[in-house]
């Protein structure tokens, strides 16, 4: 796990998952090679998390 990119001009994408009442949202951005960024929707000038693709798979999993 990284969280030292800059990501501040990115495409955020919130998830499909996310509830639209100011819960819990998650966003990604989409097109980075082999890792997800992974960000707080309600803090987007906070940190990011950048996961491994094989991280990002079985977190999704989990959530199942």
């Amino acid at each position: 796990m990284e969280t030292n990119r800059d990501f501040a001009r990115a495409q955020w994408r919130k998830s499909s998952y996310s509830g639209t009442n100011g819960g819990d949202c998650v966003e990604v951005v989409d097109g980075i090679p082999a890792a997800v960024p992974v960000r707080d929707s309600k803090n987007p000038a906070g940190p990011v998390l950048l996961l491994g693709a094989d991280a990002w798979q079985a977190f999704v999993e989990g959530l199942r």
